[in-house]
């Protein structure tokens, strides 16, 4: 399950990029519209490589359970955890990246 860590450590990276690129496009859509453009298309390129992660991670949970039965108490919870706080903060970018087309 190491490899759910590191995951869920690279899916915040992801998370924490997209952000950054939404709040780029917002900050620029007035004074650069072609850079402003280009951040806003990066921060949904970073939202579907956790797309993507996130998948590899609920294989991973899926297989443990017809492996091995249900995961860990405790690692449920803290999937359960990160999980909400991911669903959280893609939430708010994507509030940022409505905002810049609106």
């Amino acid at each position: 399950m190491k490899m759910i860590e590191k995951l869920s450590d690279m899916i915040e990276e992801e998370i924490g990029d997209a952000e950054k690129y939404a709040q780029c496009a917002l900050n620029h859509k007035e004074d650069n519209k072609e850079l402003a453009e280009v951040f806003y298309t990066l921060s949904g390129e970073e939202l579907k490589h956790m797309e993507m992660l996130h998948g590899q991670v609920v294989k991973m949970i899926e297989a443990h359970k017809k492996e091995k039965g249900e995961p860990p108490i405790e690692m449920k919870f803290l999937y359960d955890y990160l999980h909400k706080k991911h669903i959280e903060k893609v939430a708010e970018i994507n509030v940022m990246r409505t905002m810049y087309k609106g």
